[in-house]
């Protein structure tokens, strides 16, 4: 009878569990949103769980807690989640689950936004690159094998996060499809097919769509709640939101922008504070809710990094650095910023509320000057080749990101202009493995003058994707590599080898023989007494990626605005560090510094 008395107690504590998440409401009111029937108005910040290390997710949230936040924006990002057709990842900095139950824990709402497609400086603006595999295949689109492979991907989320929406006790107040669908179109018939794609995957509460003025009328869904991005006067705000939801609210500014992101070749974008205190006032006055994007940008790492482009402006591929002159810097810390947005909100409080104290500032370290003795010639770590008549892009390789050496050879003794049609998107050119010249996309570069000398000749072309473009008219133009043909003195080349280099793990580095100019992989170690934020100064570098500890940190490249590397104090350890550099332009170059830390603060 004990132990069937223990076995009950416990299937009742259990019960009882269950009965503490209790399920809330969240509805759409004529002025103000609904919790549990009472006006809410959120008051949110974004924040992306790819750009944050894991560890990191809590500490980041309470800031924005503490800085007057009730609320977290944040999209989700098919291509991390999906990485391959059919395979899904959830886990680690993937487990966007456990981000969003951080959230509750922290007493913060969060407003989630699947879409699938999320711009968001991201590459191929949240798309899986092997999309483009299928010829011909429209993304935002009905055709049937985009909806597919959309309808799998959303189910998958749905599994993750439909249980954590408030209408089932969990924080998620309300869900965004598509996204910004207004600046790319106006198909009624394809928003409805994504509301019911939504609804089947499991999100049965507060559907909305959000959009910039220009395009709410063609990206909103009747029956939905129209957001508003980009623009924060009240007047206007209010009546665009009416004139397209029958004249009612609420009243939402799903991004609002505080500042702006970097791309290469540009200066380090900065907005001063003053230029919003007012109009963060007036919306919090008028009762707005209002979703700051970026609250926190931090970084975004590996390859993932999106680029812009159009008719107007040449390709623009971003930075690592998603710093974005944000309220929360780029490690974490509060900026002024942060501390004059948090005395607005404050004048905004209810009677007997107070915010939470601002945590104390994040430890910083310096890292010694690291000499990387061990190196090896990229060239010496290619894989098994494929071979082809013409150039294969990586999607044909079926690698994402990264970089492909492009091998053929070609008889000597003459001079003439390479073109390399539709480069995708930097290339470097050997001639018998030298380096005689770099193309640039951004610079629309895709001509050589090339002088080779007597006999069989070797040419190469070393090309790095540099980020697909993930808004505006080319969004279907992604495909990477050498994408059409290789043409030299008039003559098209045939009879290629492609190798992969996707450095999606750092190989080990083994000490060999490096090339006059070949691009290299060093490696080195350091050792620490006590971890905490630090950057690197690769300043003296040329361009390419950094490792630390098996994390890949980003890119940097003397082109600027980006030459230091943010290292988390999370991913470093007490005792022995790895570092690991491959440099592409200057292989001379050993030596990695520390930033000393009493300047950290005039770093990104």
């Amino acid at each position: 009878m004990k132990k069937i008395s223990v076995a009950i107690i416990a299937l009742m504590a259990l019960w009882m569990q269950g009965m503490g998440q209790s399920q809330h409401t969240f509805a759409l009111g004529d002025s103000t949103f609904l919790l549990d029937g009472h006006p809410f108005q959120m008051i949110s910040g974004e924040i992306h769980y790819p750009r944050v290390p894991r560890e990191a997710w809590r500490a980041r949230i309470q800031m924005a807690k503490s800085m007057g936040l009730n609320t977290i924006g944040t999209y989700v990002f098919w291509n991390v989640h999906e990485p391959e057709k059919g395979h899904y990842e959830f886990s680690g900095n993937n487990d966007i689950a456990e981000f969003v139950k951080i959230a509750k824990e922290e007493g913060m709402y969060v407003v989630l936004r699947p879409s699938p497609y999320v711009c968001a400086e991201w590459e191929f603006g949240g798309y899986p690159y092997w999309l483009q595999n299928e010829k011909g295949l429209v993304v935002r689109s009905k055709d049937p094998r985009y909806l597919e492979a959309y309808r799998n991907y959303i189910h998958a989320v749905g599994k993750q996060l439909a249980p954590l929406q408030v209408n089932h006790g969990g924080n998620i107040l309300m869900v965004q499809i598509e996204n910004e669908y207004g600046s790319y179109s106006d198909d009624k018939e394809y928003l409805e097919i994504n509301r019911k794609m939504f609804v089947d995957a499991g999100f049965d509460g507060l559907l909305f769509t959000c959009d910039p003025e220009a395009a709410i009328k063609n990206g909103h869904l009747p029956g939905l709640l129209p957001a508003i991005n980009g623009q924060d006067n009240p007047v206007k705000v209010k009546k665009l939101i009416r004139e397209n939801h029958g004249g009612k609210g609420p009243f939402y500014i799903a991004e609002w922008y505080p500042a702006w992101f970097d791309w290469w070749g540009t200066k380090h974008h900065t907005v001063p504070y003053q230029q919003y205190l007012g109009r963060l006032d007036s919306v919090l006055s008028a009762g707005i809710s209002i979703n700051m994007y970026m609250f926190h940008g931090g970084t975004t790492r590996g390859f993932m990094n999106g680029a812009n482009a159009n008719d107007k402006d040449p390709y623009e591929p971003q930075i690592s650095s998603y710093d974005y002159d944000a309220p929360l810097d780029e490690a974490g810390n509060a900026t002024e910023k942060y501390m004059q947005f948090r005395a607005v909100i404050a004048k905004h409080l209810q009677p007997g509320q107070t915010l939470p104290a601002v945590p104390a500032k994040r430890g910083v370290i310096t890292i010694p000057a690291v000499t990387l003795t061990q190196a090896t010639g990229v060239f010496s770590l290619l894989p098994a080749a494929v071979k082809h008549a013409t150039p294969l892009t990586f999607e044909d390789l079926k690698q994402a990101y990264g970089f492909v050496l492009y091998r053929t050879t070609v008889d000597g003794g003459k001079a003439g202009v390479l073109k390399i049609n539709a480069l995708r998107d930097y290339g470097i050119v050997y001639v018998n493995g030298k380096r005689v010249g770099t193309l640039d996309r951004r610079l629309k570069q895709d001509s050589l003058q090339v002088t080779l000398p007597k006999g069989k000749v070797r040419l190469e072309i070393l090309v790095e994707n540099l980020g697909r473009i993930n808004f505006g008219p080319y969004l279907l133009q992604n495909k990477k590599g050498i994408t059409e043909s290789v043409v030299f003195g008039g003559k098209e080349l045939k009879g290629w080898e492609m190798y992969s280099l996707p450095f999606s793990n750092v190989p080990v580095v083994k000490a060999g023989k490096v090339g006059v100019n070949e691009p290299v992989l060093r490696e080195g170690g350091f050792k620490l007494d006590a971890v905490g934020d630090t950057y690197l100064d690769m300043s003296q570098w040329g361009k390419g990626v950094v490792w630390v500890n098996g994390h890949n940190l980003g890119r940097y490249w003397e082109v600027g605005p980006q030459q230091t590397v943010f290292v988390p104090a999370e991913w470093l350890k007490k005792g022995e560090n790895s570092i690991a550099v491959l440099e592409l332009i200057k292989p001379e170059v050993q030596v990695v510094r520390g930033i000393d830390h009493a300047i950290l603060d005039e770093v990104r």
